[in-house]
Protein backbone atom coordinates (compact mmCIF):
# COMPACT_ATOMS: atom_id res chain seq x y z
CA UNK A 1 0.00 0.00 0.00
CA UNK A 2 1.69 4.11 -0.55
CA UNK A 3 2.44 5.42 2.32
CA UNK A 4 -0.13 8.23 3.63
CA UNK A 5 1.56 10.91 5.34
CA UNK A 6 -1.47 13.94 5.21
CA UNK A 7 -2.40 14.88 9.02
CA UNK A 8 -6.23 14.34 8.02
CA UNK A 9 -5.52 10.22 7.56
CA UNK A 10 -6.38 9.64 11.37
CA UNK A 11 -5.96 5.20 10.38
CA UNK A 12 -4.92 3.52 7.63
CA UNK A 13 -3.75 0.07 6.58
CA UNK A 14 -0.46 -0.05 8.31
CA UNK A 15 -2.11 -0.83 11.62
CA UNK A 16 -3.91 -3.64 9.53
CA UNK A 17 -7.26 -1.84 11.45
CA UNK A 18 -10.86 -2.78 10.64
CA UNK A 19 -11.28 0.09 8.69
CA UNK A 20 -10.06 4.02 7.10
CA UNK A 21 -10.35 7.07 9.12
CA UNK A 22 -9.98 10.55 7.61
CA UNK A 23 -10.92 13.52 9.29
CA UNK A 24 -13.44 16.31 8.18
CA UNK A 25 -13.38 18.87 11.00
CA UNK A 26 -11.82 18.80 14.33
CA UNK A 27 -14.90 17.20 15.66
CA UNK A 28 -15.89 14.85 12.78
CA UNK A 29 -14.15 11.80 11.04
CA UNK A 30 -15.18 9.72 8.21
CA UNK A 31 -14.77 5.43 8.77
CA UNK A 32 -14.20 3.98 5.41
CA UNK A 33 -14.68 0.04 4.82
CA UNK A 34 -15.43 -2.73 1.93
CA UNK A 35 -16.06 -6.40 2.46
CA UNK A 36 -17.24 -9.16 0.18
CA UNK A 37 -17.68 -12.59 -0.48
CA UNK A 38 -19.14 -15.74 -2.06
CA UNK A 39 -22.36 -17.29 -0.50
CA UNK A 40 -22.04 -18.79 3.02
CA UNK A 41 -25.82 -19.66 2.82
CA UNK A 42 -27.86 -21.44 0.31
CA UNK A 43 -30.73 -18.76 1.08
CA UNK A 44 -30.16 -15.61 -1.12
CA UNK A 45 -31.76 -13.50 1.08
CA UNK A 46 -29.82 -14.77 4.26
CA UNK A 47 -26.69 -14.38 1.98
CA UNK A 48 -27.58 -10.84 1.78
CA UNK A 49 -28.22 -9.80 5.49
CA UNK A 50 -24.79 -11.94 6.88
CA UNK A 51 -22.73 -9.64 3.92
CA UNK A 52 -24.26 -6.63 5.19
CA UNK A 53 -23.56 -7.05 8.87
CA UNK A 54 -20.52 -7.95 7.87
CA UNK A 55 -19.24 -5.18 6.07
CA UNK A 56 -21.22 -2.84 8.64
CA UNK A 57 -19.06 -4.99 11.16
CA UNK A 58 -15.74 -3.01 10.82
CA UNK A 59 -17.34 0.20 11.52
CA UNK A 60 -19.04 -0.68 14.47
CA UNK A 61 -15.10 -2.09 15.50
CA UNK A 62 -14.35 1.86 15.16
CA UNK A 63 -16.59 2.71 17.52
CA UNK A 64 -18.48 4.45 14.47
CA UNK A 65 -21.80 5.19 13.25
CA UNK A 66 -23.16 4.03 10.20
CA UNK A 67 -24.35 6.49 7.54
CA UNK A 68 -24.33 5.00 4.17
CA UNK A 69 -23.27 1.68 2.20
CA UNK A 70 -23.03 1.01 -1.89
CA UNK A 71 -23.67 -2.52 -2.95
CA UNK A 72 -20.90 -4.66 -4.68
CA UNK A 73 -22.33 -7.25 -6.99
CA UNK A 74 -20.61 -9.97 -8.78
CA UNK A 75 -23.40 -12.12 -11.08
CA UNK A 76 -23.34 -14.85 -13.43
CA UNK A 77 -26.11 -13.91 -15.22
CA UNK A 78 -26.52 -16.25 -17.76
CA UNK A 79 -26.43 -18.82 -15.27
CA UNK A 80 -28.54 -17.43 -12.19
CA UNK A 81 -32.01 -15.63 -12.68
CA UNK A 82 -31.94 -11.81 -11.13
CA UNK A 83 -34.45 -12.49 -9.04
CA UNK A 84 -32.16 -14.30 -6.57
CA UNK A 85 -29.95 -11.19 -6.95
CA UNK A 86 -33.16 -9.26 -5.78
CA UNK A 87 -33.34 -11.25 -2.94
CA UNK A 88 -29.80 -10.76 -1.56
CA UNK A 89 -30.13 -6.97 -2.35
CA UNK A 90 -33.03 -7.20 -0.64
CA UNK A 91 -31.62 -8.63 2.67
CA UNK A 92 -28.63 -6.20 2.29
CA UNK A 93 -31.12 -3.52 2.62
CA UNK A 94 -32.67 -4.78 5.24
CA UNK A 95 -29.99 -4.98 7.60
CA UNK A 96 -29.03 -1.34 6.55
CA UNK A 97 -31.98 -0.12 7.13
CA UNK A 98 -31.55 -2.17 10.84
CA UNK A 99 -27.80 -0.29 11.14
CA UNK A 100 -29.56 3.08 10.47
CA UNK A 101 -27.91 3.28 7.33
CA UNK A 102 -28.93 4.29 3.34
CA UNK A 103 -27.76 1.99 0.63
CA UNK A 104 -27.56 4.64 -1.97
CA UNK A 105 -26.43 2.77 -4.77
CA UNK A 106 -22.97 0.37 -5.72
CA UNK A 107 -21.38 -1.70 -8.97
CA UNK A 108 -22.25 -4.89 -10.38
CA UNK A 109 -20.05 -6.87 -13.06
CA UNK A 110 -20.71 -10.15 -14.95
CA UNK A 111 -19.27 -12.76 -12.86
CA UNK A 112 -19.05 -16.63 -12.97
CA UNK A 113 -19.38 -16.49 -9.54
CA UNK A 114 -21.88 -14.83 -7.49
CA UNK A 115 -20.40 -12.43 -5.25
CA UNK A 116 -21.77 -9.85 -2.93
CA UNK A 117 -20.96 -7.13 -0.49
CA UNK A 118 -20.60 -3.31 0.52
CA UNK A 119 -18.62 0.01 0.94
CA UNK A 120 -19.77 0.69 4.64
CA UNK A 121 -19.11 4.34 5.95
CA UNK A 122 -19.38 5.46 8.92
CA UNK A 123 -18.88 8.56 11.15
CA UNK A 124 -16.85 8.79 14.55
CA UNK A 125 -15.80 11.63 16.89
CA UNK A 126 -11.75 11.83 16.00
CA UNK A 127 -11.18 11.86 19.98
CA UNK A 128 -12.90 8.81 20.33
CA UNK A 129 -11.45 5.97 17.22
CA UNK A 130 -11.46 2.86 19.21
CA UNK A 131 -8.43 1.55 17.18
CA UNK A 132 -6.79 -2.23 17.19
CA UNK A 133 -3.29 -0.38 19.16
CA UNK A 134 -4.42 0.04 22.12
CA UNK A 135 -4.47 -2.54 24.26
CA UNK A 136 -2.37 -2.60 27.76
CA UNK A 137 -0.75 -5.50 29.64
CA UNK A 138 -3.51 -6.08 32.14
CA UNK A 139 -6.79 -5.54 30.06
CA UNK A 140 -9.45 -8.13 30.06
CA UNK A 141 -10.16 -9.78 26.39
CA UNK A 142 -13.96 -9.51 25.83
CA UNK A 143 -15.20 -11.47 23.30
CA UNK A 144 -19.23 -11.00 21.94
CA UNK A 145 -20.56 -13.57 19.36
CA UNK A 146 -19.96 -17.20 19.66
CA UNK A 147 -17.90 -18.47 16.82
CA UNK A 148 -17.46 -21.59 14.62
CA UNK A 149 -19.62 -20.13 11.61
CA UNK A 150 -16.78 -21.44 8.83
CA UNK A 151 -17.10 -24.90 9.97
CA UNK A 152 -20.76 -25.30 10.20
CA UNK A 153 -21.16 -23.20 6.55
CA UNK A 154 -18.30 -25.91 5.24
CA UNK A 155 -20.82 -28.84 6.92
CA UNK A 156 -23.56 -27.40 5.18
CA UNK A 157 -21.61 -27.41 2.28
CA UNK A 158 -20.64 -30.70 2.58
CA UNK A 159 -24.16 -32.19 3.73
CA UNK A 160 -23.19 -33.25 6.84
CA UNK A 161 -25.87 -30.55 7.93
CA UNK A 162 -29.13 -29.48 7.34
CA UNK A 163 -30.40 -25.69 6.46
CA UNK A 164 -32.38 -26.14 9.55
CA UNK A 165 -29.13 -26.84 11.76
CA UNK A 166 -27.54 -23.89 10.50
CA UNK A 167 -30.32 -21.34 12.04
CA UNK A 168 -28.45 -20.68 14.96
CA UNK A 169 -25.12 -19.79 13.08
CA UNK A 170 -27.83 -17.54 10.37
CA UNK A 171 -28.89 -15.86 13.55
CA UNK A 172 -25.37 -14.93 14.64
CA UNK A 173 -24.28 -13.84 11.60
CA UNK A 174 -27.07 -11.76 10.67
CA UNK A 175 -26.81 -10.18 14.24
CA UNK A 176 -25.24 -6.09 13.60
CA UNK A 177 -22.89 -5.53 15.96
CA UNK A 178 -24.15 -2.20 16.81
CA UNK A 179 -25.77 -2.92 20.66
CA UNK A 180 -21.58 -4.13 21.35
CA UNK A 181 -20.53 -1.11 19.58
CA UNK A 182 -22.53 1.28 21.54
CA UNK A 183 -21.49 -0.70 24.81
CA UNK A 184 -17.56 -0.59 24.51
CA UNK A 185 -17.98 3.34 23.45
CA UNK A 186 -20.18 4.04 26.60
CA UNK A 187 -17.91 2.21 28.94
CA UNK A 188 -14.54 3.26 27.82
CA UNK A 189 -12.34 0.36 26.02
CA UNK A 190 -8.57 0.41 24.95
CA UNK A 191 -8.90 -1.39 21.54
CA UNK A 192 -11.19 -3.71 19.27
CA UNK A 193 -11.42 -5.38 16.40
CA UNK A 194 -13.90 -7.54 14.76
CA UNK A 195 -13.19 -11.46 14.41
CA UNK A 196 -13.75 -12.27 11.04
CA UNK A 197 -12.03 -14.43 8.14
CA UNK A 198 -8.31 -14.70 9.95
CA UNK A 199 -9.89 -16.58 13.22
CA UNK A 200 -9.99 -15.34 16.73
CA UNK A 201 -6.29 -16.08 16.91
CA UNK A 202 -5.45 -14.73 13.72
CA UNK A 203 -7.11 -11.34 14.80
CA UNK A 204 -6.04 -11.04 18.26
CA UNK A 205 -2.34 -11.76 16.74
CA UNK A 206 -2.59 -8.42 14.65
CA UNK A 207 -4.46 -6.23 17.82
CA UNK A 208 -1.49 -7.39 19.60
CA UNK A 209 1.20 -6.55 17.55
CA UNK A 210 -0.41 -3.09 16.82
CA UNK A 211 -0.46 -2.69 20.47
CA UNK A 212 2.96 -4.33 21.33
CA UNK A 213 1.41 -6.61 23.78
CA UNK A 214 1.12 -10.12 24.27
CA UNK A 215 -1.80 -12.27 25.81
CA UNK A 216 -3.32 -15.15 27.42
CA UNK A 217 -6.47 -17.05 26.49
CA UNK A 218 -8.84 -19.48 28.10
CA UNK A 219 -9.81 -21.55 25.72
CA UNK A 220 -12.80 -23.54 27.55
CA UNK A 221 -14.11 -19.66 28.03
CA UNK A 222 -14.43 -18.84 24.37
CA UNK A 223 -17.86 -19.18 23.55
CA UNK A 224 -18.87 -21.94 20.56
CA UNK A 225 -22.01 -22.76 18.43
CA UNK A 226 -24.05 -25.37 18.76
CA UNK A 227 -22.91 -28.73 16.88
CA UNK A 228 -19.22 -26.44 16.10
CA UNK A 229 -17.30 -29.13 17.91
CA UNK A 230 -19.40 -32.27 16.30
CA UNK A 231 -18.64 -30.47 12.71
CA UNK A 232 -14.67 -30.80 13.15
CA UNK A 233 -15.07 -33.85 14.77
CA UNK A 234 -16.76 -34.93 11.02
CA UNK A 235 -14.02 -33.46 9.22
CA UNK A 236 -16.09 -29.86 8.19
CA UNK A 237 -13.08 -27.95 8.54
CA UNK A 238 -12.48 -25.12 5.72
CA UNK A 239 -9.27 -23.95 4.05
CA UNK A 240 -9.35 -21.05 5.41
CA UNK A 241 -9.80 -22.31 8.78
CA UNK A 242 -6.42 -24.73 7.94
CA UNK A 243 -4.63 -21.86 6.75
CA UNK A 244 -5.22 -19.51 9.30
CA UNK A 245 -3.84 -22.46 12.21
CA UNK A 246 -0.36 -22.82 10.11
CA UNK A 247 -0.49 -18.88 9.89
CA UNK A 248 -0.30 -18.37 13.69
CA UNK A 249 1.30 -21.23 14.46
CA UNK A 250 4.56 -19.46 15.36
CA UNK A 251 3.10 -16.78 17.61
CA UNK A 252 0.81 -19.28 19.71
CA UNK A 253 1.52 -22.06 22.47
CA UNK A 254 -0.93 -24.29 23.43
CA UNK A 255 -1.23 -25.83 26.69
CA UNK A 256 -1.27 -29.86 26.72
CA UNK A 257 -4.18 -29.86 27.63
CA UNK A 258 -6.51 -28.22 24.53
CA UNK A 259 -7.25 -30.87 22.00
CA UNK A 260 -6.80 -30.21 18.41
CA UNK A 261 -10.61 -29.40 18.01
CA UNK A 262 -10.49 -26.68 20.14
CA UNK A 263 -7.54 -25.37 18.51
CA UNK A 264 -9.06 -25.24 15.17
CA UNK A 265 -11.82 -23.31 16.10
CA UNK A 266 -9.86 -20.78 17.87
CA UNK A 267 -8.61 -20.33 14.24
CA UNK A 268 -11.82 -21.08 12.13
CA UNK A 269 -12.32 -18.57 9.40
CA UNK A 270 -15.30 -16.58 10.93
CA UNK A 271 -18.37 -14.54 8.50
CA UNK A 272 -19.69 -11.75 10.45
CA UNK A 273 -18.51 -12.60 13.67
CA UNK A 274 -18.45 -10.38 17.18
CA UNK A 275 -16.01 -7.95 18.33
CA UNK A 276 -12.97 -8.82 20.32
CA UNK A 277 -12.67 -6.20 22.89
CA UNK A 278 -9.51 -5.04 25.69
CA UNK A 279 -10.84 -2.82 28.23
CA UNK A 280 -9.21 -1.96 31.12
CA UNK A 281 -9.93 -4.62 34.35
CA UNK A 282 -11.27 -2.17 36.76
CA UNK A 283 -14.13 -2.06 33.48
CA UNK A 284 -14.43 -5.49 32.70
CA UNK A 285 -17.91 -5.66 34.41
CA UNK A 286 -19.25 -2.78 33.40
CA UNK A 287 -18.13 -3.85 29.64
CA UNK A 288 -20.10 -7.50 30.14
CA UNK A 289 -23.14 -5.88 32.24
CA UNK A 290 -23.66 -3.50 29.20
CA UNK A 291 -23.17 -5.62 26.78
CA UNK A 292 -25.49 -8.31 28.41
CA UNK A 293 -28.13 -5.47 28.12
CA UNK A 294 -27.55 -4.82 24.88
CA UNK A 295 -28.38 -8.58 24.43
CA UNK A 296 -25.50 -9.56 22.75
CA UNK A 297 -24.84 -13.34 21.06
CA UNK A 298 -22.23 -13.49 24.10
CA UNK A 299 -20.16 -11.10 26.58
CA UNK A 300 -17.56 -13.80 27.57
CA UNK A 301 -14.38 -13.17 28.92
CA UNK A 302 -11.69 -14.87 27.75
CA UNK A 303 -8.75 -14.09 28.10
CA UNK A 304 -6.46 -11.02 29.19
CA UNK A 305 -3.21 -8.84 27.42
CA UNK A 306 -0.02 -9.49 29.30
CA UNK A 307 3.43 -7.79 28.55
CA UNK A 308 5.62 -9.93 26.04
CA UNK A 309 6.77 -10.33 22.39
CA UNK A 310 4.46 -8.49 20.53
CA UNK A 311 1.70 -10.81 18.84
CA UNK A 312 2.41 -13.52 21.29
CA UNK A 313 -0.35 -15.71 22.39
CA UNK A 314 -0.77 -18.41 25.24
CA UNK A 315 -3.47 -20.67 25.12
CA UNK A 316 -4.37 -22.78 28.47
Amino acid sequence: MPVATDPRILVDASSRDDAAVFQLAPDRAIVATVDFFTPIVDDPYDFGRIAAANAFSDVYAMGATPLLALNLVGWPREVLPFELLAEVIRGGADVARAAGAFVLGGHSVDDPEPKYGMVAIGEVHPDKIVTNAGARPGDVLVLTKPLGTGVLSTALKRDLLSTADLAGAVETMTALNAGAGRAMVAVGVHAATDVTGFGLLGHLRTLLEASGAAAELDAAAVPLLPGAREAVARGAVPGGTTRNATSVADAVRFAAGVDETARLLLADAQTSGGLLIAVAPDRADALVAALQRENTPAAAVIGRVVAGAAGGITVR
